[in-house]
C-alpha cells in the first residue's frame, strides 16, 4: 500500500523536504482490531507538530492522520461489532479503558492516553491506504453522512461538541460567543450553540464574517479590530434590555487565547463560563483575577471528548442539524501544500482533508 511517510523532522515548516510516498505492507489485524480502507483523512494541527518534533518528539519513522474514515476490508477474531464493508470513522483518543478516570466516562483524562496518528508509531497513522483501530476507536457512519464529512467531524466537532455540551452544559436561551468562528472548531460550535437554542455571536477576520451568518450565526465580529469586545458589550446590552436582565454572555467558547483572554472575561455575565482547548495566538496570557471572584466566572479546560460524543454528533449530523465545511481537498501527495495552507490560515475556512490517489 501507499502511505505518507517522513523519517526525519524540519526545523523550518518545509515540509515538501521530509515528507514522502512509500510502499508499505498492508496490516494484519490483531484480534481487538479492524482493517479499513482510507477514503478521506482530516488535517490537524497536531501534524505540523509531529513534523516538528515539538511539543513531543514523536516516534520515527511516521504516518500522521488523526481523522480518517473508510472502508472495513478485515476483522480481528475478537471484533464484536464491527463487520467487513461497515463505513466507519476513527475517534483517535486512544485510552487504557480501565483506569478511574475511563471507567468514569472520562477517557480524555486517561494518564496512558495517546493520539493516534500524532503519538503513535513508528508508522500508525490515516495517511495511507490502509490503515488500522482497535474496535473501541471506530465509529460507524450514519448512511447519509459522507466520508469526507465524517473525517472533517472526528476531532474537530467532537472536540466542539465536548466544550460546549460535555464541560459547559449549554441551555436553550444561553448567550453563547464563539472565538474564531472560522476555524474548523469555531464552525462546528456555531451550529452545536444553534442546535442547542442558543443565540450566537461569532467572531473571525472580516473577510470570513458573511460565512458565519450563513452557518447560523445571529451576529458576527471581527475579533481583529481593537475594540471588537465593545462590539459584543453592546450586542449583549440590546438582547437582556427587553428583559431586564443583566448584560453580558453566558458561555465562552475559546480556543485563540493571547491578548485577547482578559477582554473575554470582562464579557461574561455573573457566574458566566469560558471553556478553553486552546491557545493559537499565545498560551502565557495574563489574567485579571478581579474579573474571577467578584463575578464568580467558571474557568473550564476540555481536550478531545469521548467516543459517545463523537456518535451524538454524527447522530444530528444524519439529520442535517450540523454540516462539515471542507476548504479543499488534497491527494497525499500535495501533503506538503495542504500542511502549508493550514500553517499559514490564509483564505482557510473550514477543514482540509487528503485523500489516497484515485478516491
Amino acid at each position: 500500500m501507499k502511505a505518507l511517510v517522513y523519517d526525519e523532522y524540519t526545523d523550518d515548516d518545509d515540509f515538501s523536504k521530509i515528507l514522502k510516498i512509500k510502499d508499505l505492507p498492508e496490516p494484519v489485524p490483531r484480534p481487538n482490531e479492524v482493517i479499513f480502507r482510507v477514503k478521506a483523512a482530516a488535517l490537524n494541527y497536531d501534524d505540523i507538530w509531529g513534523m516538528r518534533g515539538k511539543p513531543l518528539a514523536i516516534p520515527l519513522p511516521h504516518i500522521s492522520g488523526t481523522d480518517a474514515a473508510g472502508e472495513v476490508i478485515a476483522v480481528g477474531d475478537s471484533v464484536k461489532n464491527i463487520r467487513v464493508g461497515d463505513r466507519i470513522v476513527s475517534h483517535g483518543n486512544m485510552s487504557c479503558r480501565v483506569c478511574k478516570a475511563c471507567t468514569d466516562g472520562r477517557e480524555y483524562d486517561c494518564r496512558n492516553r495517546r493520539i493516534w496518528g500524532f503519538e503513535t508509531g513508528p508508522l500508525w497513522g490515516g495517511y495511507c491506504e490502509v490503515t488500522h483501530l482497535p474496535e473501541v476507536n471506530v465509529v460507524k457512519i450514519p448512511n447519509n453522512v459522507s466520508y469526507d464529512d465524517a473525517a472533517a467531524a472526528s476531532m474537530t466537532m467532537l472536540t466542539s461538541w465536548h466544550m460546549l455540551v460535555g464541560r459547559a452544559k449549554i441551555q436553550p436561551g444561553q448567550l453563547v460567543l464563539i472565538m474564531g468562528g472560522g476555524s474548523g472548531v469555531g464552525n462546528y460550535g456555531i451550529q452545536i450553540a444553534k442546535l442547542f437554542g442558543c443565540t450566537v455571536i461569532a467572531t473571525a477576520s472580516k473577510d470570513k464574517l458573511d460565512k458565519l451568518i450563513e452557518l447560523g450565526a445571529d451576529f458576527a465580529i471581527d475579533h481583529r479590530n481593537e475594540d471588537w469586545h465593545k462590539e459584543v458589550r453592546t450586542i449583549a446590552k440590546k438582547i437582556s434590555k427587553p428583559y431586564g436582565d443583566v448584560p453580558g454572555v453566558d458561555v465562552i467558547f475559546e480556543h485563540i487565547g493571547g491578548s485577547h483572554w482578559n477582554k473575554e472575561l470582562t464579557l461574561l455575565k455573573y457566574g458566566g463560563t469560558i471553556v478553553t482547548t486552546g491557545a493559537t495566538t499565545g498560551y502565557n496570557a495574563k489574567t485579571d483575577l478581579r474579573h474571577i471572584f467578584f463575578k464568580g466566572i467558571n474557568i473550564l479546560g476540555s481536550t478531545q471528548g469521548t467516543r459517545a460524543e463523537l456518535e451524538e454528533g454524527l447522530f444530528w449530523m444524519s439529520k442535517g442539524k450540523i454540516k462539515s465545511i471542507i476548504d479543499s481537498t488534497y491527494t497525499f501527495e500535495q501533503a506538503a501544500e495542504a500542511h502549508t495552507k493550514m500553517l499559514t490560515g490564509k483564505g482557510l475556512f473550514g477543514k482540509i482533508l487528503m485523500k489516497p490517489r484515485g478516491n
